[in-house]
């Protein structure tokens, strides 16, 4: 069999992992535009400082030759041809598949702001290449603004801190990590980043991009009426799936991406999916379980996507730690909401309905998150505990039967 995956982040990586311990005499080829195999989530850590290259790396050493991994770098897959099973590459070269695992990801998002796609020192900060060119130029700008207060932005905010720089973030939502946070936990962070000097404005957006004579960026035109200094942007609004290639091949996509099923396959029965493709679920964990299960399904096991609850954030910006399961706000008045703050900076928020819990923030202490994720994963009713919603441990659940095996009791 013929295995061929595209994309060296954490779906292409885990995918060609998995394929190579089910079919151990495959021929596996990997496609990537990367020529490094790095973790995105902790770009931020280079731009620090903290981490060189070699310290992104999320695989052992050897990875490539231990798997005997056939690795096409540097190049892109700019047109798939279903019927003929083959890639057609960007340096023009054909690699024909029996079947392919598509995990090209998602790139950052320009949106329609005036000059935003022609000035110069604007930057988004989705690979390698971007953080580098960040590193490398932002030691010459004075006034640097990131656009957006999602993950990626904050994550750029926090790896520019000690340059020493003028730094503003400006967010059209009313808070900081909206996703991810309610309003009381996003002013934690925001409190925190305040202290560090940075400016921020939400409920605002960037409404046009001020250029100078040379065509650089020196000032951005905000919706509150403002105009504020900047010479260096880093546009961290959002991220487009990575689908050009797929565009008349007759692989079903929607607005969002690549659409593929609990199973990982796509429209095509030769062709699978996994991450950022799918412009769903745009994190780590999610992209490593797709793959799982879209390799094991291609190698002719069958594995279905029911287990993994796909809302869930960590984050430590600041050494703040916080956790997100599922929604921080309630989607309507029929679901309740417990909250728990101890003046020492621990917050926790549980929303529940029936019983069930669909969605929690931690902040601070952690400790009860493990318990919470079992919850909500295993969809199990509260309703007949009668201690405090922030007390419930597994000993409410699983009990210890004669023979001193552990049962589960609804």
């Amino acid at each position: 069999m013929n295995y061929v995956v595209v994309g060296a982040s954490a779906a292409g990586i885990n995918g060609v992992k998995y394929i190579r311990q089910l079919e151990p005499d495959a021929n596996i080829t990997l496609i990537s535009k990367d020529d490094h195999i790095y973790s995105r989530c902790i770009l931020h850590h280079y731009l620090e400082g903290i981490r060189d290259i070699k310290a992104l790396e999320f695989v052992e050493d050897g990875f490539i030759e231990k798997n005997n991994i056939n690795w096409i770098k540097g190049v892109a897959v700019e047109k798939i041809e279903p019927k003929q099973k083959e890639l057609i590459l960007s340096d023009g070269r054909t690699v024909s598949y029996d079947k392919v695992l598509l995990a090209t990801g998602a790139s950052t998002f320009f949106p329609p702001v005036k000059n935003l796609n022609d000035a110069k020192n604007v930057f988004g900060l989705r690979n390698l290449d971007d953080a580098i060119e960040i590193k490398e130029k932002a030691q010459y700008a004075k006034n640097i603004v990131v656009m957006g207060a999602g993950l990626v932005g904050i994550d750029a905010l926090t790896g520019l801190l000690h340059y020493g720089k003028n730094l503003t973030l400006v967010e059209f939502k009313g808070h900081m990590l909206s996703i991810q946070l309610d309003k009381r936990a996003a002013k934690t962070y925001q409190d925190a980043f305040t202290n560090e000097g940075v400016t921020q404005y939400y409920d605002t957006a960037v409404q046009e991009v001020i250029m100078d004579e040379t065509g650089a960026v020196k000032a951005l035109a905000l919706s509150n009426g403002l105009i504020i200094d900047c010479d260096f942007l880093i546009v961290a609004t959002g991220v487009r799936s990575n689908v050009a290639f797929l565009q008349d091949s007759g692989i079903e996509c929607d607005r969002f991406g690549l659409i593929f099923d609990e199973y990982g396959r796509t429209s095509d029965e030769s062709v699978y999916g996994a991450g950022d493709i799918s412009g769903r679920n745009p994190i780590w964990p999610a992209a490593v379980k797709e793959a799982i299960i879209a390799a094991t399904n291609m190698c002719g096991h069958k594995r279905e996507l029911t287990d993994f609850f796909a809302s869930k954030s960590t984050m430590n910006f600041l050494h703040i730690p916080t956790m997100s399961l599922g929604t921080p706000e309630p989607a309507d008045e029929t679901y309740k909401v417990d909250i728990e703050e101890d003046g020492q900076g621990n917050y926790k928020k549980i929303i529940h309905k029936d019983g069930v819990i669909y969605g929690a923030l931690i902040q601070g202490d952690l400790s009860y998150s493990g318990v919470l994720t079992q919850l909500i994963r295993e969809k199990i009713n509260i309703d007949k505990v009668e201690k405090s919603i922030f007390k419930i441990d597994y000993s409410d659940f699983f009990h210890l039967t004669d023979n001193c095996q552990f049962t589960y009791n609804d």
